[in-house]
């Protein structure tokens, strides 16, 4: 790969699609720092904000995704995919990109697609076990999908498929390590020999979690279980009293990640594809409530193959009655946490992003 090339990365929407798009910048950077490297998302989503903060460019797309029910904003779908695919030319034709690469999130597919047409190298990366319709339709024109999960040949053409693995934040590697602990307990004020229960909803929050949480403070006391609790921005207001409990620690939003997975002993979480590769390299017991109100349920898809291996307990919303039971019953059962904890890290790919930027220098290599 020549020292100074132009590389063009679209994905957003969540932060599922952004951080991995913002990891593989990261490592290009490192092996080539006179790289060009251009973001496109969509205007109004999360990734116009992070991605600068990241330290790139970016331009949007007026782009959003199809409702599931007939809406004014899917009537005005055509009009949006027209004028975004006039755009991503645009940007195409000036920046003149000698790769593509796409993480997923609506602006991905028109960019994607412009790039292809115009011969352009592009490389998928599917962070899901069950792929959406843009990247199911965008890896027929691929050079390259790189996914974190088996099976995908249903989806994708075989022989364009590399399991990668999805990129995660190099510091969770070390969260194991008894000084990260122990700093991560005085952040957030934990007892040291006390069981911390971390409950994660995604950076805006999961009701029904938080419902879920607020509805068992009582057994969390009785077990003696200190909760480390990310309720999200949009339901903190709502929630921020329960902080007052002794053994109860909310915060809307928490960025010292690796912090708070190290003084982690048990995870509730969401079950996006980040997480959930996140989760494999922490290593921690784990119960996955996915969510229900995602396309194609790849949530549920994606915590049922990690379960499915005895490498974490999946509990849909659905059958939360069942809650209290099953987690007194795991935190009385130190052997089924360390079967668990064992499991979950069998599943883990660490290397991801060294693995798809080795794939990026083989396109540009062509």
């Amino acid at each position: 790969m020549k020292q100074s090339v132009n590389i063009l990365i679209s994905g957003g929407g969540t932060g599922g699609h952004i951080y991995p798009a913002i990891a593989i910048a990261n490592e290009i950077k490192v092996r080539y720092p006179n790289a060009n490297i251009l973001f496109v998302g969509a205007k109004g989503k999360m990734e116009m904000e992070k991605v600068p903060q990241s330290g790139y460019k970016i331009e949007g797309l007026w782009i959003s995704g199809i409702q599931r029910k007939i809406t004014l904003q899917n009537l005005i779908f055509p009009l949006k995919l027209f004028v975004s695919l006039r755009k991503a030319r645009k940007i195409i034709n000036r920046f003149k990109p000698d790769i593509a690469i796409g993480t997923g999130g609506f602006a991905s597919g028109p960019t994607l697609m412009v790039a292809s047409k115009k011969k352009i190298p592009t490389l998928i990366q599917e962070q899901n076990s069950y792929p959406g319709i843009t990247n199911k339709y965008l890896s027929k024109r691929a050079n390259k999908v790189c996914v974190a999960y088996d099976d995908l040949e249903r989806f994708f053409p075989a022989e364009k498929i590399v399991k990668t693995g999805n990129p995660v934040r190099e510091d969770l590697l070390s969260v194991h390590i008894k000084e990260k602990i122990k700093k991560g307990n005085k952040l957030f004020d934990l007892k040291n020999k006390k069981t911390t229960l971390l409950i994660l909803g995604g950076s805006l929050g999961a009701r029904r979690i938080n419902q879920l949480v607020k509805e068992n403070l009582k057994l969390f006391k009785e077990l003696k279980v200190q909760v480390l609790w990310q309720c999200g921005k949009l339901y903190y207001e709502e929630y921020k009293k329960y902080g007052e409990k002794k053994y109860v620690r909310i915060h809307p939003f928490i960025n010292q990640m690796d912090l708070a997975y190290a003084s982690a002993d048990i995870i509730i979480s969401r079950a996006g594809a980040s997480s959930v590769s996140e989760l494999c390299i922490v290593g921690k017991p784990t119960i996955f409530i996915p969510s229900p109100n995602v396309a194609e349920d790849h949530q549920t898809k994606n915590a049922k193959s990690v379960a499915d291996k005895h490498a974490a307990i999946l509990l849909k919303e659905s059958e939360l009655d069942g809650f209290p039971l099953l987690f007194e019953t795991l935190v009385k059962d130190e052997g089924k946490q360390q079967n668990l904890s064992e499991n979950i890290k069998e599943l883990a790919l660490p290397n991801a992003t060294n693995l798809i930027v080795n794939e990026v220098e083989k396109l540009l290599d062509i």
